[in-house]
């Protein structure tokens, strides 16, 4: 992320053929500058190895986790057994790795032209569509029987159910369809707090649920953040992102509301789970981290800046800290209990 923060544009070798089959632009068009067109290169079976795990989209991944395990020190009421921890994390890495290959595949006519997804394994034919597609479907195949067997048929539900949701929901419905993409679409980065408690108690709670629209209430002003950063690509890319169709006093309005429902709604757990006094205090200084970083971005609206100038990726990567730290603060508790 560092590269595209600085404005840096990567070049991106595509071959030949992919030009003349019309799956990517001869020449630059809005949005895609920076497109270079070269014989297709891969440097060995590392390469290709590192080009399907980065068709999986390992940093999505960790922060999904992030949202897992935590969940499992919840419903243990402290350690978990390290045979479900493990079995769990395994699976459902096979099952997030899935969803976003996937997603890779379906949105490879756009990553082409998104300064933000142009180095990505479809969009320089390092890895082709045919085997990324057999790849997505071979892990979610896979997570899902691991989880099975492994940890219990409930948790293989959520996560396949979760997949399924964010391939068909989300990529191929909402996210060219409408502003509220990812309100909904995001639906499918909340089911990991189910799945962590399901793994340990095999039923489902209160607690999850709250946890669920903690994360469901995150998503927007997380991605809204970014697609603030990236309005140029989406708009190039025909992707309705809020920032695109809306001006950015209504999107950082949005992002103040959504920020306030998730603070209360974190803050909720306290009461639902019982939590000790670790938790409330820390959730409600995250959150109020949270919001002062919020009313920030829009008071730099209505100051008049605009573009990169209001730095959106300041709430972006704060965004990341805020959620990491909160389940691990639901963690903590815990085991301070």
């Amino acid at each position: 992320m560092s590269a595209l923060d600085s404005g840096s544009l990567p070049t991106v070798t595509v071959g030949a053929s992919e030009v003349a089959s019309g799956r990517v632009p001869s020449q630059s068009r809005p949005g895609s500058a920076g497109v270079a067109l070269a014989p297709a290169r891969h440097d060995g079976p590392l390469a290709r190895v590192a080009a399907y795990v980065a068709l999986t989209k390992p940093r999505i991944i960790e922060l999904l986790l992030v949202t897992t395990v935590p969940v499992m020190f919840l419903a243990a009421q402290g350690v978990p057994p390290l045979g479900p921890v493990l079995a769990t994390l395994a699976g459902g890495t096979l099952a997030a790795g899935s969803a976003n290959a996937l997603n890779c595949y379906i949105d490879r006519d756009i990553d082409v032209t998104m300064r933000r997804t142009r180095r990505r394994p479809l969009a320089t034919h390092a890895v082709e569509p045919r085997p990324a597609l057999i790849f997505g479907i071979v892990l979610g195949v896979t997570a899902t029987l691991l989880l099975g067997f492994a940890v219990n048929w409930l948790s293989a539900a959520l996560a396949l159910g979760a997949n399924l949701f964010y391939v068909f929901g989300y990529s191929i419905l909402l996210k060219r369809r409408t502003p509220q993409n990812i309100v909904w679409g995001g639906l499918a980065g909340c089911f990991p707090t189910l799945i962590g408690w399901t793994a340990i108690t095999g039923r489902l709670g209160w607690e999850p649920f709250v946890l669920f629209l903690v994360v469901f209430f995150w998503t927007p002003p997380h991605f809204w953040a970014l697609a603030m950063r990236y309005r140029e690509d989406y708009a190039a890319a025909n992707v309705p992102m809020l920032p695109v169709v809306a001006g950015e006093a209504e999107v950082a309005t949005q992002i103040v509301r959504y920020s306030w429902a998730m603070v209360a709604t974190s803050l909720l757990l306290w009461p639902v789970a019982s939590t000790g006094w670790f938790y409330p205090v820390v959730a409600a200084a995250l959150g109020a981290a949270f919001l002062v970083e919020a009313y920030r971005l829009k008071g730099r609206v209505r100051s008049g800046l605009t573009g990169a100038a209001l730095r959106p990726m300041r709430l972006f990567h704060w965004s990341n800290t805020y959620l990491t730290l909160l389940f691990v603060a639901v963690a903590a508790d815990a085991l301070l209990r």
